[in-house]
């Protein structure tokens, strides 16, 4: 088990609150009357999330879009967020990247904290939203006979990262300023059974899901789509697409961009079975922190 697992599993004895959903969910999900909030946090850190040199505006814009992004996991409308920013070199450009996030998605500052430092360079940023359909999905529903559906595709980030680390001049687009799936995901907040948003690889993601669901998930590789299909395992297990990966009963009509993968299964031996192999342990199939 990876230092992050062990460290989230530590902290599961003090999330008693039902909007913690056990801290095996995206996001919390707080009911405040006739209204449920959705809120969730992530963090940028240098060298693991964004190369050294990196444009610091790509930095602002990839902060908000991937809290953005477990808010469209939940088909939650963004409310506003809140900044923990580390200061630095190129805090110009990254005011000047977060007002072009905020203005994209018509998202307000509400507020947050700076601060000084030695370290190494992190950011943090909370997202908060409204939930446009009740019960808010998780990543624990699936039911067996459902198919399961990816928007877009993955692999697109990889590709922007290589293009930016190797300095080819080629897109990057999807690695520095990923798009947070928010109008498809509150299309199908109705109707899916289970969704998260795809950020630590495919494969990885599909093999929580199907662990919070207490399922199956058969993958069909050849009908994921990816971005370089000479490298399909690669596209599949890199990560940071931020795609919604989700199930729909039998018959359901999708109504985005989406193509179905795969389907749900009665609990086997394995929780994810890919071509037809089970998988039995998460170890490779996408990014953990160590």
């Amino acid at each position: 088990m990876s230092r992050e697992a062990t460290f989230i599993d530590s902290l599961r004895a003090l999330a008693t609150h039902p909007a913690a959903r056990n801290l095996e969910d995206d996001c919390a999900v707080l009911e405040l009357g006739s209204e449920t909030l959705v809120l969730t946090h992530d963090m940028l850190v240098a060298g693991t999330h964004y190369l050294p040199g990196a444009d610091m505006a790509d930095v602002a814009w990839k902060l908000v879009a991937t809290n953005l992004s477990d808010l469209a996991a939940k088909g939650a409308q963004p409310l506003g967020v809140l900044l923990g920013h580390m200061l630095g070199a190129g805090d110009e450009r990254f005011v000047a990247g977060l007002a072009e996030v905020l203005a994209h998605y018509n998202v307000p500052l509400l507020g947050g904290d700076t601060a000084s430092g030695t370290g190494t360079r992190s950011h943090g940023l909370t997202a908060l939203g409204r939930a446009t359909h009740t019960p808010v999905p998780s990543r624990g529903g699936a039911q067996v006979g459902d198919g399961v559906w990816l928007t877009g595709q993955v692999g697109a980030a990889m590709l922007g990262f290589e293009a930016l680390r190797d300095a080819t001049g080629a897109d990057h687009a999807a690695y520095s300023r990923p798009t947070p799936r928010l109008v498809e995901g509150q299309a199908l907040a109705p109707l899916a059974s289970a969704m998260m948003d795809v950020s630590d690889g495919l494969l990885l993601d599909a093999f929580r899901m199907a662990q919070a669901s207490q399922v199956s998930l058969a993958i069909d590789i050849a009908s994921v789509p990816v971005a370089d299909p000479a490298r399909r395992m690669a596209c599949l297990t890199w990560g940071d697409d931020y795609e919604l990966l989700f199930t729909l009963p039998p018959g359901c009509k999708v109504g985005v961009n989406a193509t179905r993968i795969g389907t749900v299964e009665p609990r086997g031996f394995a929780p994810l079975f890919v071509d037809g192999e089970p998988v039995t342990n998460p170890q490779g199939l996408g990014y953990t922190h160590k």
